[in-house]
């Protein structure tokens, strides 16, 4: 037996109905029938806490409710008539009361069964009346007809009740696809137009880095060929020299991630196993910050499929992530946690990567343009880490979101599909 429970206010505009009517039979009551009053009196009272007793027992609170309505309305037909002659009272419509509830509260089946409790409470008043009358046709009749009407009150309204609990559901159901769907919107809106800042400051990038570079080869050609000549009678210029050769490598070291930024990705797509993709990026970091003091916590789920990747593409996205980990503790003891577990994203299966560290975390006003070229926090950064990670996730046609951490720091979760297009599903 199924129990369904509404929600209902502490008092409701339907309980002050029943109140008023109840307070008009209690009215219509002689003054010598105390025992009747009484008998309204407490099913009005049940009728104000029946809300408390449901919120405070959801499960049981309903049968509680009818039953004790039961009771009651037995109890009233017991004190408006003679002890065998109560069956024929005028006040038996007052198990509708139960039947009416049970509907509320129930599925069809536990309705019934409720119903068929009150119809048996109210034959059980024919007990007395059979010891001094005999039961005639026409009597058993009007028995019948009544005890009917009671099942039929409680299919019509249990029946009402179901089907507006199936369109409240219905709309719920609804009301939950519409966020979800307006939240992928924005999220598809806030990518495009992110897709369309990058695509034009990648051409930008492109045209502006080969300008850049051609004059750095010429001034990096000149440098070499002045130390050359100066190399013993001048050292100050042999120096001086030295530092234009070794700027115009770090300017020709920018330039080259302009380049991979702008430069349209060509995929080399071979299966791959992500878990040696993100070893062999945590070794190279490894070895660029040899000082850093960092406890790599590591959580593979098992079993995990083989991604179709470029793995050179793939394995700088998970450098600059752990790179951003390992500078964004600062050198000092930090922990960083990598966690590799399958995921299916809006309908797509495939793997997921966490990068998440202890550092100070993403300062607010910069989380919603934190993929955008040339922001960063960092003093000496260029801002092109991530948005460069970005692109690489979106080529594999994956992406890489920034993750809210309850406990501080900064968490990147990067999801990679398992088919590409052009490929078969697996």
């Amino acid at each position: 037996m199924t129990t369904v429970v509404r929600e209902r206010p502490a008092v409701s505009w339907i309980d002050l109905l029943w109140l008023v009517f109840l307070a008009g039979l209690a009215l219509l009551a002689p003054i010598d029938e105390p025992h009747k009053q009484l008998t309204l009196l407490a099913i009005g009272v049940l009728q104000l806490l029946e809300g408390r007793l449901v919120a405070w027992s959801p499960r049981r609170g309903p049968g509680y409710s009818v039953l004790l309505k039961i009771l009651l309305a037995t109890l009233l037909m017991e004190h408006t008539g003679e002890l065998a002659t109560s069956i024929n009272s005028p006040y038996y419509p007052i198990y509708y009361l139960p039947v009416v509830t049970a509907a509320i509260y129930f599925g069809p089946l536990a309705t019934l069964l409720w119903t068929l409790a009150a119809s048996l409470a109210y034959c059980s008043l024919l007990i007395p009346a059979l010891q001094e009358y005999e039961l005639t046709g026409e009597g058993a009749t009007a028995l019948g007809i009544r005890i009917l009407f009671f099942f039929l009150a409680a299919i019509l309204i249990n029946r009402f009740v179901m089907y507006n609990r199936k369109q409240v559901r219905r709309y719920q159901l609804l009301s939950e696809t519409l966020a979800e769907t307006n939240l992928q919107l924005q999220r598809v809106e806030a990518e495009a137009r992110r897709a369309e800042r990058l695509a034009a400051l990648g051409q930008l990038s492109a045209g502006l880095a080969h300008e850049i570079r051609n004059p750095l080869g010429v001034i990096k050609g000149s440098a070499e060929m002045l130390g050359r000549k100066v190399e013993e009678s001048q050292p100050l210029a042999r120096e001086l020299a030295g530092n234009i050769s070794s700027e115009v490598n770090r300017l020709n070291g920018l330039v080259a991630r302009f380049l991979d930024f702008a430069r349209p990705a060509r995929l080399d797509l071979r299966p791959q196993r992500l878990p040696e993709i993100v070893e062999a990026a945590l070794e190279s970091v490894a070895q660029q910050m040899p000082a850093a003091r960092v406890q790599v916590e590591r959580r593979y789920a098992e079993g995990l499929p083989e991604i179709p990747l470029d793995r050179q593409l793939c394995e700088q996205l998970f450098v600059n992530l752990i790179l951003n980990a390992y500078q964004a503790m600062d050198g000092r003891e930090g922990h960083l946690r990598l966690v590799i577990a399958p995921q299916v994203s809006e309908g797509e299966a495939g793997v997921a990567v966490s990068v998440e560290d202890d550092g100070p975390g993403v300062p607010e006003e910069l989380r919603e343009q934190i993929f955008n070229p040339f922001v960063t926090s960092k003093k000496e950064g260029v801002g092109l880490g991530l948005p460069i990670v970005a692109k690489i996730a979106d080529d594999h046609r994956g992406w890489v979101r920034l993750e809210e951490l309850y406990r501080g720091g900064a968490g990147f979760r990067v999801f990679l599909p398992q088919v590409q297009p052009g490929q078969e599903n697996p």
